[in-house]
């Protein structure tokens, strides 16, 4: 008695699970399915340019620690599209902005190139952490969604055990083995999303403290300037 169940299982694949789902129930699997590919899409995309950005800045502080002619510094990489050489880019326009005049006010210059650098910073980790908020919302909101699919289909389960008048497995697991599935393909977009924000906001927080670093001791670098031509 339990070879039909048993024949019917078998074709309980992904794909049939998916082709014998309530139009409802597809839709959810396909909105889950496409935030599940841009999930992996940022998180790809995004080590990749954490890993060349990481690297660009080591290199660039480096140099920029070693060079004695800071003036050609700043025409050689003043344009970098790096966000710790816009940093750089910042202090360095504020500075001239401040200093150009005969009289130069050196508390004022100081305040504003704290200012300029740390805008710069707040502006630069701002925008790596743009695409971030698609992480932290399909972690949020995809088992939610694979949970209303759940639902959905065990409501049609129920259905059809009331149209057949029969309660057998072989009549309500169809619908519950599509339920599951999109929990599954809920669970399969939260997952990652939710361990990738979490270690890519750390890794953000790293490099923030970074360009704060190389703001403060670029800081004090052009403080100790001001004092000499004072």
């Amino acid at each position: 008695m339990d070879l039909p169940i048993l024949a019917q299982g078998a074709s309980f694949s992904p794909m049939h699970l998916f082709l014998q789902a309530d139009w409802v129930v597809k839709a959810v699997m396909i909105g889950l399915a496409v935030a599940s590919v841009w999930v992996w899409t940022i998180i790809i995309s995004f080590v990749l340019k954490m890993r060349g950005i990481v690297k660009e800045s080591e290199a660039f502080e480096r140099e920029f620690w070693r060079t004695e002619d800071v003036d050609a510094y700043v025409k050689a990489h003043g344009k970098s599209d790096l966000p710790v050489a816009r940093v750089f880019a910042a202090g360095i326009s504020e500075w001239r902005r401040s200093t150009s005049g005969k009289s130069v006010d050196r508390q004022g210059t100081r305040d504003r190139l704290a200012t300029a650098m740390d805008a710069t910073i707040a502006a630069e980790s701002e925008k790596l952490s743009n695409r971030l908020n698609f992480l932290a919302t399909t972690g949020a909101v995809a088992p939610f969604v694979g949970l209303f699919g759940t639902v959905w289909g065990i409501m049609r389960s129920f259905s059809a055990i009331a149209a057949e008048q029969n309660s057998s497995l072989a009549v309500v697991a169809p619908g519950i083995a599509e339920a599951l599935f999109a929990t599954a393909i809920g669970l399969f977009a939260a997952i990652p999303a939710v361990i990738a924000y979490n270690r890519f906001s750390h890794r953000l927080n790293q490099y923030e403290a970074r360009m704060g670093r190389f703001a403060d001791g670029f800081h004090g670098m052009l403080s100790r300037e001001l004092e000499r031509e004072g």
